[in-house]
């Protein structure tokens, strides 16, 4: 569901929550084909509803405040110009950037960009990312036993090095503090 929302409104935490279903597949609580499945079908609806809206009103956001200090006839001008140049793979390489997935679609809606140019990358799109994090994150929750060990291992290894840093750093200021003449009154 909030694939969906995040269409929306863009802060909305949807990618961690689709790693928690995802989580929860691998652990055998939850299926990873309908974590999957139900993720793409409401991030790609919701995006189709925004495309549409923005298509059929996005005049509306060239008038008032919006249009006068944002979205001026030039700005619009030079979206629709690079949605003309870049099309499809700007479409579906924008989909896959987490902060610019949720203005695509609109923005493809007010350049009135062709739906077939626009739905079918924004899909295909949708469904690598949330195919590849769905499943990682699963493959993740069934090797947990591995990947925590490893883990350990790399804090352990780190924990080694930054103490070996903090007894540099504490050497090399007692040293020179030691080679410091005293003060003279």
């Amino acid at each position: 569901m909030l694939a969906a929302v995040e269409n929306i409104f863009p802060p909305v935490p949807a990618d961690v929550a689709v790693s928690l279903g995802a989580f929860l597949s691998g652990r055998g609580v939850m299926n990873a084909w309908l974590v999957f499945a139900l993720t793409w079908i409401a991030n790609v609806g919701s995006g189709t509803a925004v495309y549409a809206v923005a298509r059929r009103h996005g005049g509306l956001v060239s008038r008032g405040f919006l249009g006068r200090y944002i979205f001026t006839p030039n700005i619009v001008a030079h979206i629709t110009e690079q949605y003309r140049r870049h099309g499809v793979y700007g479409i579906f390489l924008s989909r896959l950037l987490p902060v610019w997935r949720a203005v695509v679609m609109p923005f493809a809606g007010i350049a009135h960009v062709p739906p077939a140019r626009a739905l079918v990358p924004m899909a295909l799109a949708s469904a690598a990312y949330y195919g590849a994090l769905t499943y990682a994150i699963s493959r993740l929750a069934t090797n947990l036993d591995d990947v925590l060990r490893l883990v350990r291992h790399v804090n352990t290894g780190l924990a080694i090095v930054a103490g070996a840093f903090v007894l540099i750093i504490v050497v090399w200021i007692v040293r020179r503090r030691l080679r410091r003449p005293p003060p003279t009154a």
